[in-house]
């Protein structure tokens, strides 16, 4: 068994306390500043020769410095000889930006992924990329963690009358699906365009919502309209009471006071992302998820290197 060792980058690194000690893996302190110019600095200031290292660093806001930030730890830790690499990223960055909608556009979620192999990446555990096709992009082999085991006996405590698990879009559709078929309540998609970047106008409502309570099931909030908008349509549609479950609480300034203002009355998310605390929100820990995946990961034989 080679030695499992674990980094905490500067995006969360309380989330990345609570996987080493729920892995049992050896916090190993890296020193992260900046030059004069802006320019990040790294220093690992342990041993992590031999070791099986995983670096905990979701490339959150300001997500540019982040992704700078966990492909330079994970140079000094190829360099510094370490057995195996792997990026715990409970929320990949860019994940937004798999596709070219436009002529002139970059696909900027596969050149992040490749970003991380030339670092020296051998692997990575994410959380609920944005979509499925996006395990495409990654080049080295991908762990997608679904959050459903943290978050359906929060939704199941809330004991909703009548529940309808709403879709926002067709894109979140699989994931509505599970949690449909998990909590045996029917399934609604709420149809949507998007005028321009992140705008989205809900335009109808497909299911029977009328006098129920429905659960948005989302991926992300980041400024909240696709939530607000989603519930303005339910309760135009006759629901009785709307609420919501998104996975990565991004939440641009006012993404919060935007969704409860549309009526949706409870709210739920992980702490992929260090949220700001609110009692209008949730928050659900997901630590025993990555070590978990962390435990199995370092149980597998042989950890091949470059």
């Amino acid at each position: 068994m080679k030695r499992i060792a674990l980094i905490a980058g500067d995006a969360h690194p309380g989330l990345a306390r609570e996987i080493a000690q729920g892995s049992g893996a050896e916090i190993v302190p890296a020193t992260i500043t900046a030059f004069a110019d802006g320019e990040t600095r790294i220093r690992i200031e342990g041993d992590v020769r031999a070791t099986d290292l995983y670096i905990v660093q979701p490339t959150s806001a300001p997500t540019n410095e982040r992704l700078m930030t966990l492909a330079l730890l994970a140079d000094a830790a190829r360099i510094a000889d370490a057995a195996r690499i792997t990026a715990v990223i409970p929320y990949f960055g860019y994940a937004r930006q798999d596709v070219r909608n436009r002529p002139g556009e970059p696909r900027s979620a596969q050149v992040a992924a490749r970003i991380l192999k030339c670092a020296g990446v051998d692997r990575v555990v994410t959380l609920e990329l944005h979509s499925a096709a996006l395990e495409s992009a990654f080049e080295v082999p991908l762990t997608n963690l679904l959050a459903d085991e943290a978050m359906l006996p929060v939704v199941r405590g809330w004991r909703l009358p009548e529940p309808v698990v709403v879709s926002p879009d067709a894109g979140g559709l699989k994931r509505a699906q599970r949690y449909a078929a998990a909590l045996a309540a029917p399934l609604a998609v709420i149809v949507k365009t998007r005028p321009r970047e992140d705008v989205a106008v809900a335009l109808q409502v497909l299911g029977e919502v009328r006098s129920r309570a429905c659960l948005i099931v989302d991926d992300m909030a980041s400024t909240g309209r696709t939530i607000a908008g989603a519930a303005q349509a339910l309760l135009e549609a006759g629901a009785r009471e709307v609420h919501a479950l998104f996975i990565h609480a991004v939440m641009a300034p006012g993404a919060l006071d935007r969704i409860t203002s549309a009526g949706v009355q409870k709210i739920a998310t992980t702490d992929s992302l260090p949220a700001a605390r609110d009692p209008r929100m949730e928050v659900v820990p997901t630590a025993a998820l990555f070590a978990s995946a962390v435990t199995g990961l370092a149980g597998e034989a042989g950890t091949p290197r470059r």
